[in-house]
């Protein structure tokens, strides 16, 4: 039995170049960010204040809240600004795109059914 299951989410032309978009998957909401190169997905909510990630501004390979400006590296999901926050994070999900669509990758069990994203 596998640990993980891959869900498909959204066209790639769905989310802007250097933008991030929410895709609410059964209880779970992702943010998602296309990065040109590539795509990375972290939980939509900022370990600060909960704070919609999906809506941030995109540096590099991070992405700025936008209610309190903590930056969270959105390959690993840690807060990398400010100093305080550091060591805390948000779960990190591995994707792929095929045919044009973007997959976030979800453990098993998460419980949100085997259903693709709306």
């Amino acid at each position: 039995m596998s640990d993980s299951r891959w869900i498909r989410v959204t066209g790639v032309e769905n989310i802007p170049l250097r933008e991030g978009r929410e895709v609410v998957i059964g209880t779970r909401t992702l943010a998602v960010f296309n990065l040109g190169d590539r795509y990375l997905a972290v939980d939509n909510r900022c370990p600060h204040k909960q704070g919609p990630l999906a809506d941030g501004i995109v540096t590099g390979a991070s992405v700025v809240c936008p209610l309190h400006a903590w930056r969270v590296n959105l390959e690993t999901g840690c807060v990398e600004r400010p100093a305080t926050g550091a060591g805390e994070c948000v779960r990190a999900y591995a994707t792929r795109v095929d045919g044009g669509v973007v997959s976030v990758e979800l453990p098993a069990c998460s419980g949100e059914g085997n259903e693709e994203a709306a």
